[in-house]
């Protein structure tokens, strides 16, 4: 089991901008080998023949294919505009 020194916390703490008291900084020592010591438990599984994978599940890609195609013209995107300037949607002013 790797344990967690105090040192290391503090160097982590200072790494991280972080001010801890010497009492975090021993709770913290305790918890972080306790949550170590629970992971480590994960080297007890057999593991042989299994393949690396990032997910658990397939993932695929479900994106259509980048195709160019007719669109609209500029006229009928602006057709049913409630205001339209030079071409352009007109919306109300925010600003002051």
């Amino acid at each position: 089991m790797a344990d967690i020194t105090k040192e290391q916390v503090k160097h982590v703490a200072h790494l991280a901008r972080l001010a801890i008291t010497e009492e975090e900084a021993e709770m913290f020592t305790d918890q972080l080998s306790s949550i170590i010591s629970y992971a480590e438990q994960l080297n007890e599984l057999d593991t042989e023949g299994v393949e690396p994978t990032t997910h658990v599940l397939e993932i695929k890609n479900v994106l259509r294919k980048d195709e160019s195609k007719q669109w609209i013209t500029q006229e009928e995107a602006l057709k049913n505009a409630p205001d339209k300037k030079d071409g352009h949607f007109r919306v109300p002013s925010i600003l002051e």
